[in-house]
């Protein structure tokens, strides 16, 4: 439904060859704070219209040289102009005129003398048809690209789960085959494979159903606990944090920011496996925050490894991407989770990197500054 701010806004061409009734239209729109563009002609109409398409047009059927009619087949035909609702003016009041005026296009029809409320009326009944189209379009253009993302993640998908299932597999065999003898350590090692592949899978599925809730979910921001969601965080990768034997520092406090909590725990996790993943050896992570002076603060994961090119850079924070994917095992899916997540929380991503060996990387995401009170909904996001 059209908003007031949106009917305040909106564009209407009155063509009338009678300048009397041209100023009656155009004072009765323009009182009621729309932006009304008179023309005198028919191809004073067509050449507005077509340098800039109006939300609306109110045509006078009967003028000299190019009547209504002409008028309106010829702005149907433009690929510019053809969605743009007509609404004929006419003294004429025959059904068969009427019919006329639908056939060349027209969504309506005010019959002269004019009155006003019927005319208001008639207007905002076919500007917020109009919106309504115009949502209508720009939803059925976010599912194309829903669906173009998931029949992307659905490659990726299954081409990432293939090496890990197809591990757990042969290896369960091997242990269910009688006539394949394994020692004790043989036995352990290979159950122990199992239950990493099937980690992986796991993974990749847990990846999958976020991304589907981050898409879909009604959620309520608050205030944020920063120090508990990076303990959070941390505990959840404590075993990837040992085994690569990371350092990893952060502020014993932080600013005050609203998001939705267990999203923003997903955001850390994924900034700091990374780190560990593609960072030096041993790993050195920072976590850090830092206000900025546009109302947001801007959350940080800073590595050692060997930094970004520009080039790695503009592959990031899109479905697909993998770095390096001989050292980690990348399902690239993650960061472009991280960009959905912070942007349904009113934020922003990105990455600060020069490609200097050592030097490393930073990622970033910020999010809004908590007020008293702050607390907001955000419905489904169709992007």
């Amino acid at each position: 439904m059209m908003s007031p701010d949106r009917a305040f806004k909106a564009s209407i061409l009155v063509v009338d060859d009678k300048p009397a009734n041209l100023r009656l239209l155009s004072q009765l729109l323009s009182e009621h704070s729309y932006n009304v563009r008179p023309v005198l002609s028919g191809a004073q109409a067509i050449a507005a219209a077509q340098a800039l398409p109006p939300d609306l047009i109110l045509l006078d059927i009967k003028m000299p040289e190019m009547d209504g009619y002409e008028v309106s087949r010829r702005l149907k035909d433009d690929p510019r102009t053809s969605l743009v609702p007509i609404l004929f003016i006419s003294a004429l009041h025959e059904t068969e005129d009427k019919v006329k005026a639908f056939e060349a296009g027209g969504v309506d029809y005010i019959t002269k003398p004019f009155h006003a409320d019927e005319v208001l009326a008639r207007v905002r009944t076919q500007l917020m048809l109009q919106q309504l189209r115009r949502d209508l379009e720009t939803e059925l253009a976010e599912r194309d690209n829903l669906i173009r993302d998931l029949q992307a993640y659905a490659h990726s998908v299954a081409h990432d789960l293939r090496s890990p299932l197809a591990g757990a597999l042969g290896f369960a065999q091997l242990l269910d085959d009688p006539s394949f003898p394994l020692e004790n350590e043989e036995r352990q090692e290979y159950v122990r494979v199992v239950v990493e592949s099937l980690e992986k899978a796991n993974s990749i599925i847990d990846e999958l159903l976020l991304l589907a809730e981050v898409r879909k979910s009604e959620i309520s921001i608050e205030p944020l606990d920063m120090t508990l969601i990076v303990a959070q965080s941390l505990h959840r990768i404590s075993i990837l944090v040992a085994e690569s034997g990371a350092l990893i520092t952060h502020p014993e406090s932080w600013p005050s920011t609203v998001g939705y909590p267990a999203w923003i725990e997903e955001v850390w996790v994924n900034y700091i496996t990374n780190a560990i993943k593609y960072g030096g050896r041993p790993p050195v992570i920072e976590l850090g925050a830092s206000h900025s002076d546009n109302g947001e603060v801007r959350f940080w994961v800073q590595d050692n490894g060997n930094g970004l090119s520009v080039e790695q850079q503009a592959m990031l924070f899109v479905p697909l991407t993998r770095l390096e994917m001989t050292r980690a095992t990348g399902y690239g899916l993650g960061l472009s989770i991280v960009q959905r997540i912070v942007h349904k929380l009113n934020g922003r991503v990105g990455i600060e990197s020069r490609g200097i060996s050592g030097e490393g990387s930073r990622f970033y995401f910020t999010l809004p500054i908590a007020e008293t009170g702050d607390a907001s909904w955000l419905g489904p996001d169709m992007a």
